[in-house]
């Protein structure tokens, strides 16, 4: 049997084997590759954050929840927004896991690369929903962000609109999400008061 194939076996299938990822990633800015110019910015929300929040809407009633939120770099210009959740029951102990996060802020940047007040966010969650979100930042300390697209899975939740406002308040970091379901227009959906634990 003759092989047909003109360009032969890919290279790299018998290339040795490859070591672990080999660039850091840290929301500790004494530790790691250096902090992109872009991001100076958005400096104050760069950490790892824990606090509590209450949440809402779609659920059918108020919910308490506790959240871990870490903002980190690698060296180039974007963060990486990674958020866990977990309920809270009436004597504030765990009550099961809730929403997890994921996604990536990025600040408009001019020709030269200098960074604009102008922010692009992605973020996407494991239950089937991914939203773009257009924004700006407003000085150091506020974000604001609304979404300009989101597309959900067969089995997600019908997510049709969606606005989030972040700032540094005394040292904590402070958000509130509302979001639409369908047409029900924005309702409040989630907001916490984080402290910063590490970074």
């Amino acid at each position: 049997m003759t092989d047909d194939n003109p360009l032969g076996p890919p290279p790299w299938l018998n290339a040795p084997p490859v070591g672990s990822y080999p660039y850091e990633d840290t929301h500790d800015l004494r530790i790691g590759p250096d902090l992109h110019p872009a991001l100076l910015g958005l400096l104050p929300f760069i950490g790892l954050w824990r606090g509590r929040g209450q949440g809402g809407f779609p659920a059918g009633a108020d919910y308490d929840f506790a959240q871990e939120v870490r903002i980190s770099h690698d060296g180039r210009p974007f963060l990486r927004f990674e958020s866990r959740s977990w309920l809270l029951d009436e004597e504030s102990k765990p009550a099961g896991e809730w929403i997890a996060e994921l996604g990536w802020w990025r600040p408009g940047l001019t020709e030269d690369g200098r960074a604009t007040d102008e922010m692009e966010a992605t973020m996407i969650t494991p239950d089937g929903v991914a939203e773009l979100y257009l924004g700006k930042t407003i000085g150091t300390t506020r974000l604001e962000l609304e979404a300009d697209a989101i597309a959900y899975t067969p089995s997600g939740l019908h997510v049709t609109a969606g606005h989030r406002l972040f700032g540094i308040v005394d040292g904590a970091l402070l958000y509130a999400h509302e979001q639409g379901v369908d047409d029900s227009g924005l309702h409040p959906h989630m907001s916490a008061r984080l402290l910063r634990i590490g970074g």
